[in-house]
């Protein structure tokens, strides 16, 4: 990400989509918060506490020059630092697909919070199939790098993570799709860009 600009401009519709999915007054992690926009949000708006997690020095430095307390880790490296229920709601948004232990970090999402949020690119969406029926690997506003520099490791689609949640047996309580922050219930596997999952430990 860039350093910010104006730290009073409105997050984007797709983050304040996010934002509504956290209840009022909430504790949050906020893993891989990077300048820490949403929970800055959170805090101001909905009266929400908590901490960002960022390994990038610039995000944290924007994390710092907006107020919000950050904690300058590597997610690959675990949350063993956090006891169990630590927070009310643990947010993975956008950071999912770049860590190589993934499946390990929903469970620590699980474990930490009483209440996770995980947003990712669908790569199911209907224009990233098109591209890979003519092809060449999709090249989208969610998914902008071409293969050979992506920071993603991973993609995956709705239907994925719903298969990765049962077999981890998490309880997942909302789902939806995000297609230019417009929210998508129906058919939103092929329909959205981006996947949105509220999940807890049963």
């Amino acid at each position: 990400m860039t350093p910010i600009t104006d730290m009073t401009a409105q997050p984007s519709p797709d983050l304040l989509s996010i934002a509504r999915l956290v209840p009022q007054g909430s504790r949050v992690l906020d893993l891989g918060c990077g300048t820490g926009e949403l929970l800055d949000h959170l805090i101001r708006e909905r009266g929400c506490s908590g901490y960002g997690v960022e390994i990038n020095d610039a995000n944290v430095q924007a994390c710092v020059a907006r107020g919000v307390n950050v904690l300058q880790l590597d997610l690959e490296a675990g949350l063993a630092m956090f006891g169990d229920n630590s927070f009310d709601v643990v947010l993975q948004i956008d950071t999912l697909q770049h860590l190589r232990n993934a499946e390990t970090m929903l469970m620590e999402t699980a474990r930490v919070g009483r209440m996770g949020v995980v947003a990712f690119p669908n790569f199911g969406y209907w224009r990233n199939r098109l591209a890979v029926l003519r092809g060449r690997m999709p090249v989208t506003r969610v998914l902008p790098y071409q293969w050979y520099d992506t920071p993603n490791i991973r993609v995956g689609t709705l239907e994925d993570f719903e298969a990765l949640a049962t077999q981890n047996r998490l309880d997942i309580l909302d789902q939806f799709g995000l297609q230019e922050g417009r929210e998508v219930r129906l058919w939103p596997n092929a329909r959205a860009s981006r996947a949105v999952f509220k999940v807890q430990r049963r």
